[in-house]
């Protein structure tokens, strides 16, 4: 994938209507150790969290889409391989911001909720998840 054109995010909702054959990531093998790869570089790039989170829970059933989804990923982190996590010298006011999301999953219709908090400029702790209990309203999720 060396020589693949960047696109702009890293996940989509549209798929094409047939997928072409990837005989390497197809390998169930090599996706579960590309997308556990994957994994550590949410450290410093939060905003590949949620697809990482996504290809994680098909690990051990792998579908075209699938294959799909994480070429797609690896597309966008050779356009965006610059980016990271600043670190700046800036004031200590700490602010935290949160959001969910309202039965977001189609499969299990289930909540995904996240938050990020920042001492001054730097993001110190953030988190994206699906949460365990169905919500019944967007105020509950």
């Amino acid at each position: 994938m060396i020589g693949c054109n960047a696109v702009s995010n890293p996940t989509t909702t549209k798929f094409p209507t047939e997928f072409s054959h990837d005989p390497i990531l197809s390998d169930p093998t090599n996706y579960r150790r590309i997308t556990g790869s994957l994994q550590y570089l949410t450290l410093t790039r939060p905003d590949i969290a949620f697809s990482i989170n996504q290809l994680s829970q098909h690990m051990h059933n792998l579908l075209p889409q699938h294959v799909y989804l994480l070429k797609r990923l690896l597309r966008y982190i050779k356009g965006t391989i610059d980016y990271d996590i600043p670190i700046n010298k800036s004031d200590l006011a700490l602010n935290s911001f949160s959001d969910a999301n309202w039965a977001g999953d189609p499969n299990s219709r289930k909540s995904t909720l996240g938050y990020c908090s920042f001492l001054g400029s730097t993001l110190i702790s953030w988190t994206i998840k699906k949460q365990h209990t169905f919500a019944r309203s967007s105020t509950k999720s």
